[in-house]
């Protein structure tokens, strides 16, 4: 399956679980291809036929991004190394959950999580350890014992019931057999403590921007925005007022002159903006035709000049931006 099709296929399974999806991501580079939200849930998916195709910066991009709009990154996949992905098991990429594209069927229509993940050469399955000791305990079976018949030592058996270790798939099966019970806890694809901080030099910072979008972004860092710089996104940063009582402050910006080139990316940042529930701004160098494209608020650089104050101009997006109520 070439990536188009797969695409696609993932598509139209995010409608069908009822996720309201952006339009693809179609400017290169990009960190991912679609933002997609269902209720709370916000997540960054990256399409890939084969998912060692993902490297490290990207996959850095795509956590970070994650972690200040409050999402989660995702990669759907067809292969890893010469062979296909298992369906329901979680291969991991630099911290990111990757899967197939049944698999994610499974999870959002069928109802049923993943319980296997792939590491280290091994697929494996985290065990509920508090009902393992207590199904061991109520059946009268010493360590010694389940760990003699599973062929492995007292203190692993001990580490399962702490939640110390997971199982090989293998043993996890046999536990099945020996206690008639399951044990197996679904991989949660989404738990924050799953993923790491973001390892990103931040020396990205404005001083590594192009200089006519530093001085813009400079601007709105003086405002009292943190500005964060992105390099595979089309925009050119995301910024987040200080202040957490401010609504909807989170504004995916662009810099640019009008162009053809800049309304498409102003195009398609609203459509990422009503996803993501953000507001979405473009810094016009010289002349504006339009003070609007969809939700994408347009502002020249010289009006931009006129604020100093961050509540002032978060004002005129809320104003100008035709922005949807969340609550």
């Amino acid at each position: 399956m070439n990536k188009e099709l797969l695409i696609n296929k993932v598509i139209g399974i995010l409608i069908n679980a009822g996720f309201i999806i952006s339009d693809r991501c179609d400017i290169r580079p990009r960190s991912f291809d679609l933002a997609v939200r269902r209720g709370k849930l916000l997540l960054l998916i990256k399409v890939l036929y084969n998912i060692d195709g993902l490297n490290e910066e990207t996959a850095g991009e795509m956590l970070f991004l994650s972690k200040h709009l409050n999402g989660s990154p995702v990669v759907i996949g067809e292969k890893t190394r010469d062979h296909s992905l298992e369906t329901g098991v979680v291969y991991f990429r630099y911290g990111l959950p990757a899967f197939d594209i049944d698999t994610l069927n499974d999870y959002f229509i069928e109802n049923s999580p993943p319980l296997i993940y792939a590491e280290h050469g091994g697929l494996y399955v985290n065990i509920d350890g508090a009902t393992l000791k207590e199904e061991r305990i109520r059946k009268n079976i010493s360590l010694g014992a389940l760990a003699s018949s599973l062929g492995v030592s007292r203190r692993t058996i001990s580490k399962y019931e702490d939640g110390e270790m997971a199982a090989s798939v293998d043993v996890a099966m046999r536990l099945e057999e020996i206690l008639n019970r399951g044990f197996a806890l679904a991989v949660n694809l989404f738990e924050r403590r799953l993923l790491p901080e973001p390892q990103r030099q931040d020396s990205l910072m404005l001083e590594n921007v192009k200089k006519e979008s530093s001085d813009i972004l400079s601007l709105l860092q003086n405002m009292g925005f943190d500005v964060l710089p992105i390099s595979q996104a089309p925009f050119d940063a995301v910024s987040i007022s200080a202040n957490k009582k401010d609504k909807n402050a989170t504004i995916l910006t662009g810099v640019g002159e009008y162009t053809i080139t800049t309304i498409k990316k102003a195009h398609l940042m609203s459509s990422i903006s009503e996803v993501a529930n953000t507001q979405s701004l473009v810094v016009v160098h010289g002349i504006s035709k339009t003070k609007n494209i969809e939700r994408t608020v347009m502002v020249e650089d010289k009006e931009l000049k006129k604020y100093s104050d961050k509540d002032d101009f978060i004002n005129l997006l809320q104003e100008r931006g035709r922005r949807v109520e969340v609550s």
